[in-house]
């Protein structure tokens, strides 16, 4: 899937579009530079998934809980701020990207061994124009 976030005027548009193309995957790893807009798009996704919720970064709790208006658990990472691995099963990792419920993980790169098997790799880029090339693998 490759999308393009034109600006922040139409990244509920790519965010729909995101949304009708995950299938059935739970778990993606959103990566990019900081200020790249993972948090913004992450917000947008969570948005079109009907999550009425404040949505805000997890910096310092590390994960947030949201609920869609249809009930569906959605949980939002930022590891940013661990040092280790080892942090992330002080938290109960596991329980959470193998719960079915949908996972938005930033800065995955900190737990990158803990990753399951069929994560997606989304991968926001800033282009020249301000616009962000959305690329997932």
């Amino acid at each position: 899937m490759d999308l393009t976030i034109k600006s922040l005027d139409t990244i509920h548009e790519t965010a729909e579009e995101f949304v009708r193309k995950m299938g059935d995957n739970t778990v993606f790893a959103f990566h990019g530079k900081m200020g790249a807009g993972k948090t913004t798009f992450i917000k947008a996704i969570c948005e079109k998934l009907g999550v009425e919720d404040t949505i805000n970064s997890p910096t310092f709790a590390i994960v947030n809980e949201y609920r869609s208006n249809s009930g569906e658990l959605v949980y939002h990472f930022d590891f940013y701020r661990i040092n280790k691995q080892e942090e992330a099963f002080d938290l109960g990792y596991e329980d959470y990207f193998y719960s079915g419920s949908l996972c938005f993980i930033e800065w995955p790169e900190k737990i990158e061994d803990l990753l399951p098997h069929d994560v997606v790799h989304v991968t926001l880029t800033e282009q020249e124009d301000g616009s962000r090339q959305v690329v997932c693998e």
